[in-house]
């Protein structure tokens, strides 16, 4: 497989084409927003196993949000509930709950990596903890921090194009965290540009959240008027991942899988 090489614009227009996509279904991808964030909640209550079992899904999750914008894409309605069709797919599902599994394992070995050589100096700086200082604590965490973000980076990288490369192309586990890594290092600065401009984004939410409290709402209030602000975000977002998919691998094959859509 060939991964185009862009130019570092194109994290913006990234993040332009998936709002473009959203406009074109938005009560379909806010619905699925909120389908995801219910999850999320339903994980968080089942902490600590559910958040586990939430992040070793992540990979299908990916697929049918990615289906999702193939369908809007192409002019098809989209039922955000019958995505989960998708994985009905002959061996798909478990190839991507294997590849969730593995990113959990990544990120614990990573942190056992990053944390484990420090562990001595962590100790001390907990055992001397008051509350009025916590500067030592902090900078004893400061690298070790450092290096768990190099690992983790790495890591993203690796699994960011895997589960489209799997279900579209039928890639091994393997192959599909070859080429995507390969991709986003071809791509860093855009995908560099894609941060910057999500957390602008994330940075005016919570703007926006500062400005209703400062005006005399209580946070119980600000939070509700600023929730569908919220989904609305993470649906836009949701829908820009496509375009960082197609941009660098082209258009996807014909759908080799029912989607309900």
């Amino acid at each position: 497989m060939q991964a185009a090489s862009l130019a570092p614009s194109a994290g913006w227009q990234w993040a332009r084409d998936g709002l473009a996509l959203f406009r074109l279904q938005p009560m379909a991808m806010f619905t699925w927003a909120l389908t995801v964030g219910f999850m999320v909640l339903v994980a968080s209550i089942l902490a600590p196993i559910g958040p586990l079992l939430f992040v070793v899904g992540m990979p299908a999750i990916t697929v049918m949000t990615l289906e999702a914008c193939r369908a809007i894409e192409q002019g098809r309605t989209v039922l955000p509930l019958r995505l989960f069709l998708v994985l009905k797919a002959p061996g798909l599902f478990k190839k991507l709950l294997a590849m969730g599994a593995l990113y959990v394992a990544a990120v614990l070995a990573a942190g056992l990596v990053a944390f484990l050589p420090f562990a001595d100096g962590l100790s001390e700086a907990m055992s001397g903890l008051s509350s009025d200082d916590v500067g030592g604590v902090l900078a004893a965490m400061r690298a070790p921090i450092a290096l768990f973000g190099i690992f983790y980076v790495i890591i993203a990288g690796l699994f960011w194009h895997a589960p489209a490369l799997v279900a579209w192309h039928r890639l091994g586990i393997r192959k599909a965290l070859f080429f995507s890594g390969i991709a986003c290092w071809r791509n860093k600065g855009a995908f560099l540009m894609y941060g910057a401009t999500w957390l602008l984004v994330v940075l005016a939410l919570e703007l926006g959240g500062g400005l209703l409290e400062a005006v005399g709402l209580s946070p119980t209030i600000s939070g509700l008027i600023q929730m569908p602000f919220n989904f609305v975000a993470a649906a836009v977002l949701y829908c820009s991942f496509y375009p960082t998919y197609t941009s660098v691998f082209g258009a996807p094959p014909a759908p080799g899988f029912s989607n309900g859509t």
